[in-house]
């Protein structure tokens, strides 16, 4: 009996530490658009001294794929929307995954390719690749699986995508991109992929200032809200999860493939809010806690990004998601 009773207790122990080292990883996005950012190398070395184990990378350079040799750190190798077109004839797909895949493994362990980022047909500045997006995904697939490549291929989407999202359980896709997203997630669930997703609540702060509370996007309120949600991080997780499952994605598991505040630059944006962020980001996915719709689902997550990037277009705030200064000292104090 009493052996059965210490059998028992070990195993529980063994399945306790095995969800431990199991709980899944911080990552950091390796953005390039920057005059003064250090060399791939340097790049690989920082990622290494701070135990940072896993990094998004946004094309395929072969500087920074040569860099990763050996490093062991685990990537996200980005396919850009705007190669997506050549990706709809097989050939051209087989012949990237050889080039890019193939030629740099098993010295770089790639984990997901993400064809496409943030792909809307309602977004004017992605639509025009929409209808590329899901051949390219299917040719990547099916080389893939040529190459026997234990690899994972996915498109990261945008919460803008979503309606309904308050309270998270009644998100669904708009409606005017049903035909779009219906069939991605389809072929996600048959082949057996995650979905990416780039989870923003600086964003949702700064749309709706006066119903979002500062407190609220970085995880700092006490209460939870009428919906029973502590932070917005959540909620936006969780949104996202009752609107794939509602489009057919029933269990797919989510990778968020960004997640990050700037420090400078618009409204909410400052060195103590973005390390808020930050520091209770990464304690909250570290936890393993999940979220209220997943509880004790752990969510991989990638921070963004590492570095400020001084000529990233668009609102001034691009250029200040860095927890890292070019200089290579950190900008707030982590433990990864």
């Amino acid at each position: 009996m009493m052996a059965n009773l210490f059998m028992f207790v070990f195993v529980g122990m063994v399945m306790t530490y095995l969800q431990i080292i199991e709980a899944q990883p911080i990552g950091v996005c390796y953005g390039r658009n920057g005059n003064n950012l250090p060399s791939s190398q340097d790049v690989v070395n920082l990622y290494k001294a701070n135990g940072i184990t896993n990094m998004r990378v946004y094309d395929p350079i072969a500087e920074t794929l040569t860099a990763l040799k050996g490093s062991n750190i685990e990537i996200i190798l980005d396919i850009p929307n705007d190669n997506l077109q050549a990706l709809t004839d097989p050939n051209a797909a087989t012949n990237w995954v050889n080039a890019n895949i193939v030629a740099y493994s098993p010295d770089v362990k790639f984990k997901y390719i993400n064809v496409g980022n943030e792909i809307s047909p309602a977004n004017s500045a992605t639509s025009k690749f929409a209808p590329f997006l899901l051949p390219a995904l299917q040719n990547v697939q099916q080389a893939i699986t040529k190459f026997q490549l234990q690899v994972k291929v996915s498109t990261a989407i945008e919460t803008g995508i979503l309606t309904n999202t308050y309270p998270p359980s009644q998100s669904v896709f708009r409606d005017d991109i049903s035909s779009f997203i219906n069939p991605l997630i389809g072929f996600l669930k048959q082949n057996n992929l995650p979905v990416l997703a780039n989870i923003y609540p600086y964003f949702g702060y700064l749309g709706d200032p006066a119903h979002v509370p500062l407190p609220y996007a970085l995880f700092t309120q006490q209460n939870p809200d009428p919906s029973g949600y502590r932070n917005l991080f959540d909620a936006m997780l969780d949104a996202t999860y009752y609107a794939i499952e509602k489009a057919g994605g029933e269990n797919l598991p989510i990778v968020v493939s960004e997640s990050g505040w700037p420090s400078d630059g618009g409204d909410g944006a400052s060195i103590d809010n973005a390390g808020t962020y930050y520091t209770n980001l990464i304690s909250h996915v570290k936890s393993g806690a999940g979220t209220p719709h997943k509880p004790g689902t752990a969510v991989e997550t990638y921070l963004f990004a590492m570095f400020d990037e001084n000529i990233k277009t668009g609102a001034e705030t691009e250029k200040h998601f860095g927890v890292f200064h070019p200089d290579k000292t950190p900008k707030y104090n982590l433990s990864f």
